[in-house]
């Protein structure tokens, strides 16, 4: 019923920084294609593939649903009950590493099969990577919870993990249009496949990386045996797992909701002219000339950032964001082993959510505030990014104390389910938001009443969600001193499993 350790001391022992950068890079390769589909797939289906919108979004919601509802669950299930001499988790990283990179590729690709072909080959290519991307990603996941069982170490490799994640979705959100006119010469359907190729074949040698310098140290006995009864028992009584999967979800609303409106608010709140001398002022343009004046004086293709003021403010926006974000991941660790996770995600995401909630204030012409409140929202926002998923794996372990079984894969499932279900309900409200204020589609400007709806779905509303989460933490009962408790009586109880065998 007890899970007993390796031949190496059980939980004792400090991950390397070899395996802990071989951890991360894994999902460095899974977000390059996943931001890639969260940014950019309703994008590609109607503007380089052709595909109507309404069926665009058909196409990514119910194979959004089939991945939180069938995909992830069925994965969670099964990796559980996968024993291999390369543990439960790692081989299903091995297994997934090539058919993810040529999914990839194909999702991405364009070949001229008639509208109705369209359809089926988009459905048939997105349905096929979404349930790669479930069987790679949530095995990955639930490997941090048994690469060690220290709660420290663990924080270490969130911290790690996540600057991994950062460093691909400043690679999507800053520069993969750039990076599609370049690499297609000016053609966005050659430029999209040959950066997927790239993407590709990057990811696949990256998943093999963390599959050969990753080992699992916790691992079952032979006599734990539990039904899918069991396992959803055990995660029904589960008052941790209940807060972090309602935080989860809260979480992914607001990132979504967040994310989707920030083009609205640049587009129609903030002034055009502010926006083209703030970035004339801090010299951003003058360094994008004379860039390309390098790259095309050595004969390669220019740079190709976008030219109006509120795109390209909001790209140096984003990438603003993404930086502090990382930077804010690197006190994350420090702050977690001296007060406790609880306590430093709380703080952290209650600062941060204040940087947000003050953009109902500012003026159309403030672009200078709304940029330094960006990246004090980044940075304190990052500190919160490696603790969510390290109090999930904590989750993992408050169950196999309480109840002397231990379902790694399937509490991770659920909180799979749980971002997918928010980032789609964080999805739907930017939509649900501005039909009811009035937006019209395309307009060159909108009414006063939709512009001033628009900026308060920017701060006030994307703000209520992790004010939520703040007070769910309250209920939240693995504290700093739960956790060091768990710990001990964990490793013991290995201990004494490990000398009866």
């Amino acid at each position: 019923m007890i899970e007993r350790a390796s031949t190496a001391p059980p939980q004792a022992g400090t991950l390397s920084v070899v395996e802990k950068i071989g951890y991360s890079v894994g999902d460095l390769a899974a977000n390059l294609i996943f931001q890639t589909l969260l940014t950019f797939l309703a994008f590609f289906y109607t503007d380089v593939f052709g595909i109507p919108a309404a069926t665009a979004a058909t196409i990514i919601f119910i194979v959004g649903m089939l991945g939180a509802f069938v995909f992830t669950p069925i994965v969670g299930v099964l990796a559980d009950r996968t024993t291999t001499r390369w543990g439960k988790f790692r081989p299903w990283i091995l297994w997934t590493a090539v058919p993810f990179g040529v999914l990839s590729l194909l999702a991405f690709s364009t070949p001229d099969l008639g509208a109705q072909g369209k359809v089926i080959y988009a459905g048939a290519t997105y349905t096929l990577l979404a349930l790669v991307y479930a069987a790679n990603n949530l095995p990955y996941a639930a490997l941090s919870g048994v690469l060690t069982g220290s709660m420290a170490e663990r924080n270490s490799l969130s911290a790690y993990r996540f600057v991994a994640v950062m460093v691909a979705q400043f690679i999507i959100q800053v520069l993969l249009l750039p990076l599609v006119l370049i690499l297609g010469g000016g053609d966005k359907v050659q430029g999209f496949q040959n950066t997927m190729l790239l993407f590709a074949c990057l990811g696949t040698i990256l998943f093999l990386v963390t599959f050969f310098t990753t080992r699992e140290r916790i691992v079952p006995t032979q006599e734990q045996k539990s039904t899918i009864a069991q396992d959803l028992s055990d995660l029904a009584r589960n008052r941790p797992w209940l807060v972090m999967l309602a935080l989860t979800i809260l979480v992914f609303v607001g990132l979504a909701l967040k994310g989707g409106m920030y083009v609205y608010y640049f587009k129609y709140y903030l002034d055009e002219a502010a926006l083209a001398a703030f970035l004339d002022g801090i010299g951003f343009n003058g360094f994008i000339a004379g860039l390309n004046r390098v790259l095309t004086g050595i004969g390669l293709t220019s740079f190709q950032w976008p030219e109006d003021a509120p795109t390209s403010a909001l790209s140096l926006f984003n990438a603003g964001g993404i930086i502090l974000m990382i930077i804010g991941i690197g006190f994350s660790k420090r702050l977690a082993d001296r007060f406790g996770k609880r306590n430093v995600f709380g703080a952290a995401l209650f600062v941060s959510t204040l940087f947000l909630l003050v953009f109902h204030f500012y003026s159309p012409r403030a672009i200078g505030p709304v940029f330094v409140s960006q990246i004090l929202h980044g940075f304190f926002y990052g500190i919160t990014i490696p603790l969510l998923w390290a109090m999930i794996a904590d989750v993992a372990d408050w169950s196999e104390w309480k109840n002397g079984r231990r379902a790694t894969a399937i509490i991770f499932s659920a909180m799979m389910c749980g971002l997918k279900v928010g980032l789609s309900v964080g999805g739907a409200l930017v939509a649900g938001i501005l039909a009811y204020v009035g937006y019209e589609a395309g307009g060159a400007v909108q009414s006063p009443e939709t512009v001033s709806g628009i900026r308060l779905a920017v701060s006030v509303l994307c703000s209520a969600p992790f004010l939520l989460c703040v007070a769910l933490l309250f209920l939240y009962e693995i504290d700093k001193q739960a956790e060091t408790r768990i710990e001990r009586e964990l490793q013991a109880r290995r201990l004494g499993m490990e000398a009866a065998a």
